[in-house]
């Protein structure tokens, strides 16, 4: 595979900046292609370069297939516009979108979960992808990868398998229609521009449930529960309810287990000695962030309630007040407490 071609190369190529006079700068913070902005005739692009060692180390669809799903997402009117398309490199020159780069504190700000919450649904209701995508088949190439290769997993990874396919099981339960889903949005693929929430960056986008989108934002932004019903409320309306909740909040712990593979892959395959980002330290937090919530108390109620069951008797709160003697017959009747 060879190497990834220099901007200056590339623009050399793009048939809109021929003969004319172009300036560049490198757009800082993309985890796995090369971005620059690029100036010329008094107006700003972006030019996003695909290096197909991404999607070869299973941590992307493949350049032609994101090249696709960018230029359906901007029929959308949320994704940037694509100006023009360089397939042989691969490479393409979108639409500048100045505004403000979403931070996680941004995304967990009630009157930005609405905003977010529309712009999902205005993508999710435009052209569908031309690929499907499963988070749990992700999980599972992902581990197959960091098997073929040794490379390492987090302690207790494997042996928390079984409780995916619980989460799968329940999901499958009251499946969804899938929607044209974008699958990676971290608050920095979300920008504030002329007053709408627009999305960028379609390197792993596939038709696929809309509750992991939503699951995946709240995972990204670190949202409490609160946060991530408001955003579930948010995108179903009218339709809300405990389960589309419960389905939400289970992506949420699909999303930090499967990514926690995907900056394994990357930090063992892709790691670039020069870069400031870690990618072992975040498949830990992604990891750390997914046993809190297996373990939490309500784990298994967000099962069942996904999954329309209803659990035989809710577990009460423990009582840290000592035990006091049996009352004499005849019993008073008492209240069985239940989970909040």
């Amino acid at each position: 595979m060879g190497a990834v071609p220099s901007v200056e190369d590339v623009l050399r190529r793009v048939a809109m900046f021929s003969g004319r006079l172009v300036t560049h700068r490198r757009l800082e913070g993309g985890l796995s292609h090369q971005i620059w902005v690029v100036n010329c005739g008094g107006r700003s692009y972006v030019l996003r370069v695909l290096d197909p060692a991404v999607s070869a180390a299973g941590l992307g669809i493949p350049p032609a297939q994101e090249i696709s799903n960018t230029l359906r997402a901007a029929e959308s009117g949320i994704g940037a516009r694509v100006y023009e398309v360089l397939p042989e490199i691969p490479a393409l020159v979108l639409e500048y979108l100045p505004g403000r780069t979403l931070s996680a504190a941004d995304v967990r700000q009630p009157a930005t979960i609405l905003r977010i919450a529309e712009a999902c649904r205005r993508l999710h209701a435009g052209p569908r992808f031309g690929n499907e995508f499963s988070i749990v088949v992700k999980l599972h190439e992902l581990l197959a990868i960091c098997r073929r290769h040794e490379l390492g997993v987090p302690d207790g990874y494997v042996e928390r398998l079984s409780t995916v396919e619980d989460i799968r099981s329940a999901l499958d339960a009251n499946p969804l229609s899938t929607k044209p889903c974008h699958n990676d949005l971290l608050p920095e693929n979300f920008i504030d521009s002329g007053g709408t929430i627009r999305i960028v960056d379609y390197q792993l986008a596939g038709n696929n449930d809309p509750s992991f989108e939503l699951g995946d934002i709240a995972a990204e932004a670190d949202c409490d529960p609160d946060r991530a019903e408001a955003l579930s409320a948010a995108y179903f309306g009218a339709e809300h309810n405990p389960t589309l909740a419960a389905r939400v909040r289970l992506n949420l712990v699909l999303s930090n287990i499967t990514w926690t593979l995907w900056f394994s892959v990357h930090h063992g395959l892709l790691r670039n000695p020069s870069a400031s980002f870690d990618y072992a330290e975040e498949a830990s937090d992604k990891w750390n962030r997914a046993v809190h919530d297996l373990d939490s108390p309500e784990f298994g109620r967000l099962l069942d309630t996904a999954a329309g069951r209803s659990p035989a008797r809710p577990h009460a709160a423990a009582d840290p007040s000592p035990p006091s003697a049996p009352a004499a017959p005849p019993p008073v009747a008492q209240s069985q407490g239940g989970l909040q």
